[in-house]
């Protein structure tokens, strides 16, 4: 999140599970359009992709 905030993009839905899918489609497009490395890109999806699966297993239980 802090990482988007870098290019003027915030993302907040109030559904966190949502939040981390429209960051890591940003993250992507911030990538496409090569105004980020590939090693931010690589890093920053697969912390996206930690929380998801975080996300999701939290809601599994619940």
């Amino acid at each position: 999140m802090q990482f988007l905030k870098k290019y003027g993009t915030i993302i907040y839905i109030g559904d966190r599970l949502a939040d981390l899918q429209l960051m890591e489609d940003e993250m992507n497009e911030l990538y496409n359009s090569q105004l980020i490395e590939q090693k931010d890109h690589q890093m920053a999806l697969f912390l996206l992709r930690q929380e998801i699966v975080k996300e999701m297993e939290k809601r599994t239980k619940n």
